[in-house]
């Protein structure tokens, strides 16, 4: 097994862990289920940035590696619902869109076609981390002493980190949106031909 392929795999790994944390609650859990979604996300970077660099590009890849990231994306998503930090209806937008490409996917494996990630996915998809990161380091900041007062420091609304996540969080949702749409529109001709 290549390299992007085991940081992949350890994706979902890491995915287990941050859940772990998070519904442990273990003192400090804020900060602990940062820095493990923090890797993940950096996991999500280098597998694709080594494949290509590498020409180590395969079809586990092609498929595993946006499951990886759905996994992963979704379950901080829900779990954050059950910590009440995100709205469930937001929630429900971005594992609906992931379900549906998943679908889409599975749909065009059963006719011997692989459809890989577009780049209108790709910016959803660090949208999404950018959000989760934001919401994690919002509940974090303030248990790391006089390092979180960077986190902090008011720019115009108040502490920045408390509209940046926010803000974040709707763009991830709407990029989400779109992303999925685009992606169904462009490979119709799947799902249109069994209607």
């Amino acid at each position: 097994m290549n390299v992007p392929n085991k940081l992949t795999l350890s994706r979902f790994v890491l995915t287990f862990a941050f859940l772990a944390v998070i519904f442990a609650k273990p003192r400090y859990y804020e900060t602990y289920a940062l820095a493990l979604f923090s890797v993940a996300g950096l996991t999500d970077y280098f597998d694709g940035k080594i494949a290509r660099r590498d020409h180590l590009i395969t079809n586990f890849g092609i498929l595993m590696d946006p499951l990886a990231d759905k996994i992963m994306v979704c379950s901080a998503f829900i779990a954050f619902v059950d910590r009440d930090w995100t709205p469930a209806w937001m929630v429900v937008i971005v594992v609906a869109r992931e379900l549906i490409i998943t679908g889409l996917r599975l749909l065009a494996a059963s006719r011997n076609l692989v459809l890989a990630a577009e780049n209108f996915g790709k910016h959803k998809t660090i949208s999404q981390i950018v959000a989760i990161i934001s919401l994690l380091v919002l509940h974090a900041y303030d248990q790391w002493g006089p390092v979180g007062k960077i986190f902090s420091f008011n720019v115009i609304w108040g502490p920045w980190v408390t509209w940046f996540a926010p803000t974040s969080l709707w763009v991830a949702v709407i990029l989400t949106f779109t992303s999925g749409a685009i992606y169904l529109w462009r490979n119709r001709a799947l799902y249109l031909a069994d209607l």
